[in-house]
Protein backbone atom coordinates (compact mmCIF):
# COMPACT_ATOMS: atom_id res chain seq x y z
CA UNK A 1 0.00 0.00 0.00
CA UNK A 2 0.97 3.68 -0.25
CA UNK A 3 2.54 5.89 -2.96
CA UNK A 4 5.62 7.96 -3.33
CA UNK A 5 5.61 8.71 -7.12
CA UNK A 6 5.02 12.84 -8.49
CA UNK A 7 0.95 12.52 -7.79
CA UNK A 8 1.76 12.38 -3.56
CA UNK A 9 1.27 15.20 -1.45
CA UNK A 10 3.79 15.90 0.70
CA UNK A 11 3.00 15.97 4.17
CA UNK A 12 -0.09 13.48 3.49
CA UNK A 13 2.10 10.41 4.36
CA UNK A 14 1.27 8.69 1.65
CA UNK A 15 4.79 6.88 1.24
CA UNK A 16 6.84 4.82 1.32
CA UNK A 17 5.46 1.73 -0.35
CA UNK A 18 4.99 -0.69 1.49
CA UNK A 19 3.76 -4.58 1.88
CA UNK A 20 1.06 -4.59 4.36
CA UNK A 21 -1.05 -7.74 5.82
CA UNK A 22 -4.38 -8.00 6.25
CA UNK A 23 -6.35 -10.82 7.99
CA UNK A 24 -9.52 -11.48 5.83
CA UNK A 25 -12.16 -9.50 6.61
CA UNK A 26 -15.65 -8.44 4.84
CA UNK A 27 -16.51 -4.82 3.28
CA UNK A 28 -19.66 -3.22 1.54
CA UNK A 29 -19.72 -2.64 -1.69
CA UNK A 30 -21.41 0.80 -0.86
CA UNK A 31 -20.75 3.51 1.30
CA UNK A 32 -24.41 3.52 3.82
CA UNK A 33 -26.92 5.49 1.79
CA UNK A 34 -29.12 8.42 3.74
CA UNK A 35 -32.30 5.81 3.23
CA UNK A 36 -29.46 3.17 5.36
CA UNK A 37 -28.99 5.60 7.85
CA UNK A 38 -32.94 7.30 8.12
CA UNK A 39 -33.54 3.40 9.11
CA UNK A 40 -30.03 3.51 11.81
CA UNK A 41 -32.31 6.75 12.99
CA UNK A 42 -35.79 5.56 13.31
CA UNK A 43 -34.97 2.34 15.20
CA UNK A 44 -32.65 4.13 17.50
CA UNK A 45 -33.23 7.90 18.05
CA UNK A 46 -29.83 8.75 17.46
CA UNK A 47 -28.93 12.35 17.37
CA UNK A 48 -26.04 13.31 15.05
CA UNK A 49 -23.24 15.89 16.33
CA UNK A 50 -24.04 18.28 13.50
CA UNK A 51 -27.77 18.40 15.24
CA UNK A 52 -26.53 18.53 18.34
CA UNK A 53 -24.00 21.56 17.38
CA UNK A 54 -26.69 23.35 15.27
CA UNK A 55 -24.51 23.69 12.16
CA UNK A 56 -22.31 22.12 9.94
CA UNK A 57 -19.76 22.80 6.75
CA UNK A 58 -21.93 23.14 3.45
CA UNK A 59 -20.09 24.25 0.04
CA UNK A 60 -21.03 27.21 -0.80
CA UNK A 61 -21.97 26.56 -5.06
CA UNK A 62 -24.90 25.03 -3.29
CA UNK A 63 -25.95 27.89 -1.36
CA UNK A 64 -27.78 31.39 -2.35
CA UNK A 65 -26.23 34.38 -2.18
CA UNK A 66 -27.73 35.40 1.18
CA UNK A 67 -26.54 32.44 2.78
CA UNK A 68 -22.93 33.00 1.57
CA UNK A 69 -22.82 36.08 2.63
CA UNK A 70 -24.07 35.44 6.22
CA UNK A 71 -22.65 32.03 7.19
CA UNK A 72 -18.96 32.28 8.60
CA UNK A 73 -16.25 30.53 6.13
CA UNK A 74 -13.56 28.10 6.51
CA UNK A 75 -9.98 29.87 7.41
CA UNK A 76 -7.93 28.16 4.43
CA UNK A 77 -11.40 26.84 1.94
CA UNK A 78 -13.58 29.45 1.72
CA UNK A 79 -15.63 27.68 -0.12
CA UNK A 80 -16.97 25.69 3.01
CA UNK A 81 -19.51 28.08 4.90
CA UNK A 82 -20.76 26.77 8.74
CA UNK A 83 -24.64 26.98 8.13
CA UNK A 84 -26.79 26.77 10.89
CA UNK A 85 -29.33 23.86 10.55
CA UNK A 86 -27.33 21.76 7.69
CA UNK A 87 -27.23 17.94 9.04
CA UNK A 88 -27.63 14.60 7.40
CA UNK A 89 -31.89 15.26 6.54
CA UNK A 90 -30.95 18.50 5.53
CA UNK A 91 -27.52 18.58 3.54
CA UNK A 92 -27.73 22.31 2.81
CA UNK A 93 -29.99 23.51 5.48
CA UNK A 94 -33.37 24.56 6.34
CA UNK A 95 -35.18 24.12 3.76
CA UNK A 96 -33.02 20.89 1.89
CA UNK A 97 -34.41 17.75 1.84
CA UNK A 98 -32.75 13.91 0.79
CA UNK A 99 -36.05 13.03 -0.80
CA UNK A 100 -34.86 11.46 -4.22
CA UNK A 101 -31.90 11.65 -2.74
CA UNK A 102 -32.05 8.12 -0.70
CA UNK A 103 -29.69 6.20 -3.22
CA UNK A 104 -26.81 8.91 -1.99
CA UNK A 105 -24.41 8.35 0.40
CA UNK A 106 -25.47 10.08 3.82
CA UNK A 107 -23.42 13.14 4.26
CA UNK A 108 -22.62 15.36 7.46
CA UNK A 109 -21.91 12.46 9.24
CA UNK A 110 -18.68 12.62 12.04
CA UNK A 111 -16.61 9.84 12.99
CA UNK A 112 -18.51 9.37 15.90
CA UNK A 113 -21.99 9.10 14.08
CA UNK A 114 -20.48 6.69 11.56
CA UNK A 115 -18.97 4.04 14.26
CA UNK A 116 -22.26 4.47 16.20
CA UNK A 117 -24.50 2.77 12.68
CA UNK A 118 -21.65 0.19 12.24
CA UNK A 119 -21.79 -0.95 15.94
CA UNK A 120 -26.09 -0.35 15.60
CA UNK A 121 -25.86 -2.64 12.35
CA UNK A 122 -23.02 -5.02 13.89
CA UNK A 123 -19.99 -3.74 11.87
CA UNK A 124 -16.99 -1.55 12.57
CA UNK A 125 -15.31 1.06 10.21
CA UNK A 126 -12.85 -0.46 7.84
CA UNK A 127 -8.65 -0.03 9.09
CA UNK A 128 -7.22 2.02 6.30
CA UNK A 129 -5.58 -0.92 5.33
CA UNK A 130 -8.30 -2.67 4.85
CA UNK A 131 -9.78 0.46 2.98
CA UNK A 132 -7.01 0.49 0.61
CA UNK A 133 -6.37 -2.98 -0.18
CA UNK A 134 -10.53 -3.33 -1.25
CA UNK A 135 -10.11 -0.01 -2.80
CA UNK A 136 -7.16 -1.14 -5.43
CA UNK A 137 -9.67 -4.42 -6.49
CA UNK A 138 -6.67 -6.55 -6.98
CA UNK A 139 -4.66 -3.88 -8.59
CA UNK A 140 -0.70 -3.63 -7.64
CA UNK A 141 0.33 0.20 -7.68
CA UNK A 142 -2.55 1.59 -9.66
CA UNK A 143 -3.07 5.03 -9.29
CA UNK A 144 -7.33 4.65 -9.48
CA UNK A 145 -9.28 1.52 -8.76
CA UNK A 146 -9.84 0.60 -12.42
CA UNK A 147 -5.81 1.76 -13.26
CA UNK A 148 -3.71 4.46 -14.14
CA UNK A 149 -5.79 6.50 -16.66
CA UNK A 150 -8.30 8.77 -14.96
CA UNK A 151 -10.91 8.74 -17.63
CA UNK A 152 -10.11 5.13 -19.80
CA UNK A 153 -11.75 5.48 -23.62
CA UNK A 154 -12.96 9.67 -22.39
CA UNK A 155 -15.55 7.57 -19.94
CA UNK A 156 -15.55 8.79 -16.21
CA UNK A 157 -15.68 6.22 -13.56
CA UNK A 158 -16.24 8.24 -10.49
CA UNK A 159 -17.56 11.93 -9.43
CA UNK A 160 -15.17 14.50 -8.91
CA UNK A 161 -15.00 18.30 -9.64
CA UNK A 162 -14.45 19.21 -13.56
CA UNK A 163 -13.73 22.81 -14.57
CA UNK A 164 -12.53 25.20 -12.77
CA UNK A 165 -12.50 24.89 -8.85
CA UNK A 166 -14.59 26.34 -7.15
CA UNK A 167 -16.46 28.39 -9.36
CA UNK A 168 -17.31 26.11 -12.69
CA UNK A 169 -18.41 22.44 -12.46
CA UNK A 170 -19.30 21.57 -16.21
CA UNK A 171 -20.10 18.50 -14.67
CA UNK A 172 -18.55 16.02 -17.31
CA UNK A 173 -19.53 13.06 -14.81
CA UNK A 174 -22.73 13.64 -14.73
CA UNK A 175 -22.98 14.90 -11.21
CA UNK A 176 -22.84 18.38 -9.61
CA UNK A 177 -23.49 16.92 -5.94
CA UNK A 178 -23.22 13.48 -4.34
CA UNK A 179 -24.51 10.74 -6.90
CA UNK A 180 -26.25 7.82 -5.88
CA UNK A 181 -24.07 4.87 -3.81
CA UNK A 182 -23.47 2.58 -6.69
CA UNK A 183 -23.09 5.00 -9.58
CA UNK A 184 -20.44 4.10 -12.10
CA UNK A 185 -18.96 0.69 -12.60
CA UNK A 186 -17.56 -1.51 -9.33
CA UNK A 187 -13.91 -2.34 -8.87
CA UNK A 188 -12.73 -5.78 -9.28
CA UNK A 189 -13.58 -6.82 -5.65
CA UNK A 190 -17.55 -5.31 -6.55
CA UNK A 191 -16.81 -2.16 -4.72
CA UNK A 192 -18.64 1.19 -5.95
CA UNK A 193 -16.90 4.69 -5.89
CA UNK A 194 -14.23 3.64 -3.66
CA UNK A 195 -12.93 7.21 -4.93
CA UNK A 196 -15.20 10.39 -5.67
CA UNK A 197 -18.21 10.97 -4.11
CA UNK A 198 -17.92 11.53 -0.69
CA UNK A 199 -14.44 10.53 1.64
CA UNK A 200 -15.08 7.56 3.77
CA UNK A 201 -14.21 7.60 7.70
CA UNK A 202 -11.90 4.55 8.55
CA UNK A 203 -11.30 3.36 11.69
CA UNK A 204 -7.34 4.59 12.27
CA UNK A 205 -6.15 7.28 13.80
CA UNK A 206 -4.02 10.36 12.07
CA UNK A 207 -0.05 10.41 13.09
CA UNK A 208 -0.39 12.93 15.97
CA UNK A 209 -3.47 10.95 17.43
CA UNK A 210 -6.26 13.90 17.71
CA UNK A 211 -7.88 13.31 14.42
CA UNK A 212 -9.03 10.48 12.29
CA UNK A 213 -8.15 8.68 8.68
CA UNK A 214 -10.03 9.58 5.39
CA UNK A 215 -10.33 8.07 2.06
CA UNK A 216 -11.27 8.35 -1.02
CA UNK A 217 -11.68 12.43 -1.87
CA UNK A 218 -15.11 13.69 -3.30
CA UNK A 219 -17.16 15.29 -5.26
CA UNK A 220 -15.53 18.82 -4.74
CA UNK A 221 -12.16 16.68 -5.76
CA UNK A 222 -10.07 18.70 -8.45
CA UNK A 223 -6.18 18.46 -9.38
CA UNK A 224 -5.92 22.32 -9.05
CA UNK A 225 -6.16 21.39 -5.04
CA UNK A 226 -6.46 18.72 -4.41
CA UNK A 227 -5.55 15.39 -6.20
CA UNK A 228 -7.14 12.81 -3.29
CA UNK A 229 -9.14 11.01 -5.33
CA UNK A 230 -6.86 8.62 -6.11
CA UNK A 231 -6.23 5.12 -3.50
CA UNK A 232 -3.43 5.53 -1.85
CA UNK A 233 -4.52 9.01 -1.47
CA UNK A 234 -5.33 10.31 2.32
CA UNK A 235 -6.22 13.09 4.40
CA UNK A 236 -7.78 13.38 8.21
CA UNK A 237 -10.15 15.31 10.11
CA UNK A 238 -11.23 15.52 14.15
CA UNK A 239 -13.59 12.96 15.25
CA UNK A 240 -16.39 15.13 15.82
CA UNK A 241 -16.34 17.29 12.40
CA UNK A 242 -18.77 16.71 9.61
CA UNK A 243 -19.86 18.29 6.31
CA UNK A 244 -21.62 17.86 3.08
CA UNK A 245 -18.71 15.72 1.63
CA UNK A 246 -17.73 13.16 3.96
CA UNK A 247 -19.61 9.93 4.38
CA UNK A 248 -18.94 5.92 4.91
CA UNK A 249 -18.85 2.54 4.81
CA UNK A 250 -18.64 -0.46 6.98
CA UNK A 251 -16.49 -3.54 7.31
CA UNK A 252 -17.16 -6.84 9.53
CA UNK A 253 -14.72 -9.45 10.71
CA UNK A 254 -15.88 -13.00 9.05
Amino acid sequence: MGNEDETANPGDGEGPVRAVTVEPFLIEAHAVSNARFASFVKATGYVTEAERYGWSFVFAGFLTPEQVHASPSAERTPWWRGIEGAFWRAPEGPGSTVAGRERHPVVHVSWTDAAAYADWAGRRLPTEAEWEYAARGGLEQARYPWGDELTPRGQWRCNIWQGEFPVVNTMEDGHLGTAPVDAYRPNAYGLYNTVGNVWEWSADWWAEGESRVMRGGSYLCHDSYCNRYRVAARTANTPGSSSGNVGFRCAASP
